[in-house]
């Protein structure tokens, strides 16, 4: 009855050194296949760093987007619908009329770019490009852009928004006019960033 006993407890044990064995070498294998992963990965991005660096470019530019898109979102129904500043604004190339929101909108543009730029240098010079060029410079220069960039942004979101009330599209003119921003903000910013603002100096 004993040696019975202990034959059952042995084989129990076997089988649970079994068990445990062969979750070892599945947890062995799923680590080796992560690493082999990981490595492949890790080789594609040395073989092809400036194609990788414009992905992390675009990637991370979603960081600086959520920024634009929130403020805006937040600041034109505030500065319209409820603090009514829709008075006409017209400065040089800038035409914002009542229709397209007047002042409040030109306000929660500019705001909303202002927001979004001042994100999105920490963001591309800490994690994409990695730049090692000094602060200050970087930085002047990045204020360059960044004025031209909302110079730009500033006056195209009237025409936007005209267009869009007009072709009954109205409801979702601050959104075309921040995507209209993005896609700007990445044509002109990465060559940009990449060769004068944030350079690689070794």
């Amino acid at each position: 009855m004993s040696n019975t006993a202990a034959t059952s407890a042995t084989a129990s044990e076997a089988t649970a050194s079994e068990q445990l064995g062969a979750e070892t070498a599945q947890k062995a294998q799923k680590a080796e296949k992560t690493d082999k992963e990981k490595s492949a990965f890790q080789r594609w991005i040395a073989e092809h760093p400036d194609l990788w660096e414009f992905i992390l470019f675009n990637i991370l530019s979603n960081v600086s987007t959520a920024s634009r898109f929130a403020v805006l979102w937040s600041l034109t129904p505030l500065f319209v619908n409820v603090l009514h500043m829709t008075t006409p604004f017209h400065f040089a190339f800038y035409n914002y009329d009542a229709a397209a929101g007047g002042l409040g909108v030109f306000l929660a543009t500019i705001l909303a770019e202002i927001v979004a730029q001042a994100v999105n240098f920490f963001v591309q010079m800490k994690w994409v490009f990695k730049s090692d060029s000094n602060f200050k410079d970087a930085a002047w220069k990045y204020v360059v852009l960044s004025i031209l960039l909302i110079i730009v942004s500033g006056f195209a979101p009237s025409y936007i928004t005209a267009w869009a009330n007009g072709a009954g599209f109205g409801g979702i003119a601050s959104t075309l006019t921040a995507v209209f921003n993005t896609m700007l903000a990445v044509v002109v910013s990465y060559p940009l960033l990449k060769f004068w603002i944030m350079p690689k100096t070794k």
